[in-house]
């Protein structure tokens, strides 16, 4: 559609009293091919479109969307989605000066998916199955899945923003299951990006991908029960951020915050973190999963320094949250497709690294748990509780790395825990995820360094009020 068929519309969600309207158009292509069993299980391919319109007023927004794009039926869309909020003739807005904002991040997509061809992409899904059942003649399932897709977008706004934009991410899994004397375990491993196909052909051998989830389903056989109680923790680059990503992730979006549902809520500028911990959540890193030029509503995405040195000094805004505090948005605004509303979501987060080599870490904490993988987790907002599974674990004696051990949990309370944190390291180790909030599922990348925590649960459980909780989907 035309910026001039874009301006009717808006114009008309508008027409009855509204103070501000958006369209988001988008045409995604996907492509998913799941190995299960030693075959190629599925093969999928799909093309969806439409678009949405909100409305602010005040306080109050109504969202309405369509898979027909004509320009009748959109403008039939922006009338319903105007006259859910008022029914009051407003009067004829004026012409619109649409601009496109500058964006501060371009990714460069260097083999585009579609481009290749679909026997490329099961060779490539074959060697990563292969390659995981050869680890061991205890692996006895191997699932090994690839995705990628093509988003194509159109956002406008009756603030004079008009962006055009393409989006294309791939991915590859693998999971892993070994069994032995009636013990089952499982390993798992994921990379994808902002990025091509040279995410198989340059970035990660496919490979490697499935020798990786082999061989921790394989050790973890072997692994003896983790202890439980409270005792020192250091959680490896390796592990990813799911941490920081739960424990204070979600409860610095503005939506949360301007709610009291965080437990963040009214400390802007307070001490929320030791003096080592600065928190980012950054959507300009090059080929991470979270990485945008443009935000879900338009604004370019940025760098957002959240907490710096221990004080917490930004939330993460969309444009509504932004709004009420009469500020502008930190580009943080996503949706999980056109059938969504924008709302505040996370991009690239990750806790800052320091200067201690990881090594050194290990060695002065002498005695501990050393996490390198990790599993699901799950938060309280409004308390900061968290919960999570570990994937790969060992035991820290005499300031070295000793046994593998199975079936850890780490609970705590996010604030509490990053008070905690003692020693941070230079390194920073990514993992990627689909994160779940309010019913939509969008990418996103987690990172942190080598980190030590004066102290953490191990194994034990808690109540969790799964209503305010957030549930992360890897």
């Amino acid at each position: 559609m035309d910026r001039k068929g874009i301006e009717e519309v808006l114009k008309t969600a508008v027409r009855f009293g509204a103070d501000f309207a958006e369209f988001f158009w988008e045409h995604k292509e996907t492509s998913t091919i799941v190995c299960e069993n030693n075959g190629i299980e599925r093969i999928n391919s799909g093309i969806d479109e439409g678009a949405g319109i909100r409305v602010i007023s005040g306080a109050s927004s109504s969202y309405a969307y369509t898979n027909e794009v004509s320009l009748k039926r959109l403008l039939e869309v922006a009338e319903m989605a105007g006259r859910a909020l008022k029914s009051k003739d407003a009067g004829i807005m004026e012409q619109l000066d649409f601009r496109t904002p500058t964006a501060v991040f371009e990714p460069f997509i260097e083999i585009p998916p579609e481009e290749v061809e679909i026997e490329t992409k099961v060779e490539a899904i074959k060697i990563a199955n292969q390659a995981a059942r050869g680890v061991d003649k205890r692996i006895n399932q191997v699932t090994v899945g690839y995705g990628d897709i093509k988003q194509d977008v159109t956002i406008a706004n009756t603030e004079g923003i008009f962006v055009e934009d393409r989006r294309v991410r791939t991915r590859m899994s693998v999971n892993a299951v070994a069994a032995e004397n009636g013990v089952i375990q499982t390993g798992f491993r994921s990379v994808g990006g902002t990025t091509g196909f040279e995410l198989l052909k340059k970035d990660y051998e496919p490979d490697k991908i499935g020798e990786d989830a082999a061989k921790r389903a394989v050790l973890m056989l072997g692994a003896k029960a983790a202890p439980t109680g409270k005792m020192p923790v250091v959680m490896a680059a390796q592990a990813g951020g799911t941490m920081v990503h739960e424990a204070c992730g979600h409860a610095l979006e503005a939506d949360l915050v301007q709610k009291q549902l965080s437990v963040y809520s009214g400390k802007k500028g307070d001490k929320v973190a030791a003096d080592v911990v600065s928190v980012i959540d950054d959507g300009t890193i090059p080929k991470k999963f979270g990485s945008l030029r443009y935000d879900d509503e338009g604004y370019p995405v940025q760098k957002t320094v959240l907490i710096n040195n221990g004080v917490l000094e930004e939330y993460m805004y969309d444009y509504q949250t932004a709004s009420r505090e009469n500020k502008v948005s930190t580009g943080n605004g996503r949706r999980e497709s056109y059938q969504y509303r924008p709302i505040p979501r996370m991009r690239n987060t990750y806790i800052a690294p320091g200067k201690m080599p990881p090594e050194k870490i290990i060695k002065e904490m002498g005695e501990g748990l050393l996490v390198t993988a990790m599993g699901g987790g799950q938060v309280n907002t409004i308390t900061g509780d968290y919960v999570f599974d570990v994937a790969e674990a060992y035991i820290i004696k005499d300031g070295e790395i000793g046994p593998p051990v199975r079936g850890a949990t780490l609970a705590g309370n996010g604030p509490e825990t990053l008070k905690m944190v003692e020693m941070v390291g230079k390194d920073l180790g990514y993992t990627i995820g689909i994160c779940g909030k309010e019913g939509q599922g969008v990418p996103v990348s987690d990172a942190q360094p080598t980190m030590a925590v004066k102290e953490l649960i191990i194994g034990g459980r808690f109540a969790e009020s799964r209503k305010n909780a957030e549930i992360r989907r890897l």
